[in-house]
């Protein structure tokens, strides 16, 4: 029974190669993901230092010579 659910009716190098590529895509996508996530939020710190720095030497607190 279970040799026939795998071998598909001769089919099964396209079927389980489509089910790998379906899920070799879904990975690659969360990864990217996670990576634009991580770099969106690496600028948007960056951002808001660079903007309490210039607030802080605004207001004349820093100067350090």
């Amino acid at each position: 029974m279970m040799e026939m659910f795998f071998a598909q009716g001769g089919y099964a190098f396209y079927v389980w190669s489509s089910y790998g590529m379906a899920l070799l895509l879904l990975v690659w996508e969360l990864v990217q993901l996670f990576r634009w996530r991580r770099g969106i939020l690496a600028r948007r710190a960056r951002r808001d230092r660079t903007i309490l720095a210039r607030r802080i030497r605004k207001a004349g607190g820093g100067d350090t010579r």
